[in-house]
């Protein structure tokens, strides 16, 4: 019972309202709203490592986890096993919902190090035989559709057949005696066909009056002829509706054979969106993974998350965090300090952080986030005064902290929370009460957290290695408290000062001062001069900051500088290699022209053969590059499906066939070409090593000619496939053959229509692993009515 009235003055269940936000599907957002906290550490690190995976697995996912189409099947599954027949919504939702656990499996498997999530999804049977089955059976309106069965189809032309007579033969009964109809429209009347007539001409068409009109003006007639007719169509509703069951109850039986796995596919599917939901609010509220530890209790900068929720929903204050550095040894913990400066809210911070802990949840404070495991979160916070119960504040006090010393019993790993411990009876009392109370707590409970206004209990420090004092700051010039959480130094009385800076006359002051006595001014005074001391160490802190944060912007200045300058000087030396091999450049057209001159006459071709030694110098003396080759890594060779990069072209390709040792035949894009092995790279730069030369290489008489333009993809039967009129589940069975049989675009028929068969259609090709990309087609070659896949 205490463990509940905790949660309540803890206010867990506004959190979970919160967390309930951040689910994906109805069964999560239910289970959310009434979340439970574990009872075992086991449990509670089994929720955490799905948090942080779902939560590392988002970040690597475009659009997140999906949970589209997963639906809440329980009742169905129920009425199913306990042969009842599901409506074809029904069959629907169940098919839906096997679609989406699949897809959900699938994101899972795809990727790797999840140990956590692939084994709980490895339990997972979607079948698909059901799916398929049920969307063959059943139209997106859930009706039941004429591929269901061949009776059904048969049923269905008749009634066909037997509606148009019967509109034909009101037709030309509104014809001939169009002054006695009142409106040229023919309507159903209990599922009969009728015209209406005027009720002053009721007698013109004889017939049977199935309805009148709210005015009597108007008489709903079935004419005498239609009436056999009518009846049939009545007889072929019938059938249609015996038949319409005998297919959902077909599949309901079905369903009903895979009832216990689709019971556990959904609570899978459920505790996937439990763990998405807490990996989302964690990321909302930039918390950090916890991790219990038997050593201290480090929460720095933590956050209330029900004021953070306000003020990020409802523009409310900006949220103070506190810091909760509690070593070890420490059993408790008395945060002193004056009214409405933050005590209460510190104690359901630290009160939630602990829960969320527990629950799964990461706790909104900087890393790391250390606390050790407590079987029992337990609070005594706020007023429990009854006029009903003729409860006073310190009755209601005193019946909960009975309650919670009485649970200790059961359990000694518990975290204690107790607000205004004392309060409301006797100061004198009040004080020994909490004393002995807290000493009490000290042996018996793991930690406990106690606000307080007596003095006494700040003096425990003193006496007992376990106690420690904390108090809330409070502003001695704008006398009001700064919601900051000070450690180490107990919080002074404040009542006397606020009292002489709001207008007390001095004398009552002076009085008061004097029944205090001297020993309670000289600990107000030590306990300011220890503030004091604090505020200048804050200060210098902040001062080291700064200059800490000048030191590495300097630092980033200098290392761009630095980079500035060796890129400068790689500029430099690239334009002084370009100069050089310029002047070079014109040296060879020099020479080549002095070689062909003596060419033409008798002995002077030594001299052409000095001036290429000398040019050549010349580049091995100004080109650094050409001064310290750097070798290429010797050993790579490509193979088949290797993805290599074409350096001249400025392109990617895939190796597709070796052609002897010194040709390969790559594709990139639609265009497949024939290379020397040469040309090509991989990609991280590992040049080609060269083959052992063949014996007595035969000359080749011509450079080879240039690649040939790639041939254009013409459509044809083959690569076109026309799903109009296809369920997507259905049209995705033969676009997985087709793509990947395909090895060259294809074109897909998909109709305009309502566009759902599209969207579905490209849903499809953007998950495919083999569809580089999609478009849809030139308005010549049918616009939006289809899309052009390229595979990969």
């Amino acid at each position: 019972m205490i463990q509940t009235e905790t949660l309540e003055l803890l206010e867990w269940s506004r959190l979970c309202q919160h967390l309930a936000t951040f689910a994906s599907t109805k069964l999560g957002a239910i289970a959310l709203r009434a979340l439970k906290i574990p009872t075992t550490q086991a449990e509670t690190e089994r929720l955490l490592a799905q948090t942080e995976e779902v939560y590392t697995l988002e970040s690597q996912l475009a659009n997140g986890l999906s949970f589209e189409g997963i639906e809440d099947i329980g009742d169905a599954l129920e009425r199913a096993a306990l042969n009842g027949i599901l409506s074809g919504v029904e069959l629907l939702s169940i098919a839906t919902t096997l679609s989406g656990a699949r897809t959900l499996r699938r994101t899972i498997d795809s990727q790797d190090d999840f140990p956590i999530l692939t084994e709980l999804v490895a339990e997972l049977r979607t079948y698909p035989e059901i799916e398929q089955e049920i969307y063959r059976c059943i139209n997106d309106d859930g009706k039941v559709s004429e591929r269901a069965s061949p009776k059904l189809a048969e049923i269905r032309s008749q009634q066909k057949q037997v509606r148009d007579r019967v509109y034909e033969m009101l037709q030309r009964t509104m014809q001939r005696q169009a002054s006695a109809v009142q409106e040229q429209v023919i309507t159903q009347r209990d599922g009969r066909f009728v015209i209406p007539v005027k009720a002053t001409h009721k007698d013109v068409i004889s017939g049977i009056v199935h309805d009148v009109s709210m005015s009597g003006a108007t008489l709903y007639v079935e004419p005498h002829p239609t009436v056999p007719l009518n009846n049939q169509l009545r007889q072929l509703l019938r059938q249609e509706q015996t038949e319409e069951e005998a297919v959902r109850r077909a599949l309901t039986e079905q369903v009903a054979i895979a009832k216990d796995d689709l019971e556990r596919l959904l609570a899978i599917c459920t505790a996937l969106d439990l763990a998405a939901a807490r990996s989302r609010y964690s990321y909302w509220l930039k918390a950090n993974p916890p991790r219990f530890t038997n050593e201290a209790i480090v929460l720095r900068q933590l956050r209330h998350p029900l004021l953070v929720w306000q003020q990020q929903q409802e523009q409310g204050r900006s949220v103070i965090p506190v810091d909760l550095v509690i070593q070890p040894q420490i059993r408790v913990v008395a945060i002193t300090g004056p009214n409405t400066g933050g005590k209460t809210v510190t104690l359901k911070t630290m009160g939630l952080a602990m829960l969320m802990a527990k629950a799964g949840l990461f706790v909104p404070a900087r890393e790391p986030v250390e606390l050790p495991w407590f079987e029992q979160v337990l609070a005594d916070i706020g007023d429990e005064q009854s006029l009903e119960q003729s409860l006073s504040t310190f009755s209601g006090h005193i019946r909960r902290i009975s309650r919670i010393i009485e649970a200790l019993t059961e359990s000694s790993n518990s975290l204690v929370l107790l607000d205004e411990v004392g309060a409301g009876t006797d100061p004198t009392e009040g004080s020994a009460l909490a004393i002995a109370l807290l000493n009490y707590l000290a042996d018996h409970a793991k930690l406990s957290i106690a606000t307080t206004h007596f003095g006494e209990l700040k003096a425990l420090k003193y006496e007992d290695d376990r106690f420690e004092n904390a108090s809330v700051e409070f502003d001695d010039v704008s006398l009001s408290p700064t919601y900051r959480l000070l450690w180490g130094i107990p919080g002074r009385s404040n009542a006397l000062t606020i009292a002489r800076r709001l207008g007390m006359k001095p004398e009552i002051i002076e009085s008061a001062q004097t029944q205090v006595g001297g020993a309670a001014e000289d600990v107000n005074q030590v306990i300011a001069g220890l503030e004091s001391q604090r505020r200048a160490q804050e200060t210098k802190a902040k001062e080291a900051a700064q200059l800490l944060q000048q030191a590495e912007r300097f630092y980033a200045e200098v290392s761009a500088k630095a980079a500035s300058l060796r890129d400068r000087e790689r500029d430099l030396q690239q334009a002084q290699e370009r100069a050089v091999q310029d002047a070079i450049a014109q040296a060879k057209g020099e020479i080549a022209k002095v070689i062909r001159n003596l060419q033409k006459g008798s002995a002077t071709a030594q001299e052409a053969q000095q001036a290429t030694e000398s040019l050549n110098h010349l580049a091995q003396k100004h080109l650094p590059s050409r001064q310290q080759p750097q070798k290429p890594k010797p050993g790579y060779r490509p193979q088949i499906g290797d993805r290599v990069r074409i350096p001249r072209l400025g392109q990617t390709a895939e190796v597709l066939e070796l052609a002897g040792d010194d040709e390969l035949v790559v594709r990139f894009g639609l265009m497949k070409m024939t290379l020397p092995i040469g040309d090509i790279e991989s990609l991280t730069g590992e040049k080609v090593a060269k083959p052992e030369p063949k014996p007595e290489p035969k000359p080749k008489a011509a450079p080879p000619p240039p690649p040939a333009a790639p041939t254009p993809v013409i459509r044809t039967d083959r690569n076109t496939f026309d799903i109009r009129g296809s369920r997507v589940a259905d049209a995705e069975i033969v676009l997985d053959k087709a793509i990947s049989e395909a090895q060259t675009p294809i074109w897909i028929i998909h109709g305009h229509g309502t566009g759902k068969l599209r969207q579905g259609v490209h849903e499809f090709l953007k998950r495919h692993p083999r569809v580089d990309r999609f478009e849809l087609a030139d308005r010549a070659d049918g616009g939006s009515g289809v899309t052009i896949a390229y595979p990969i």
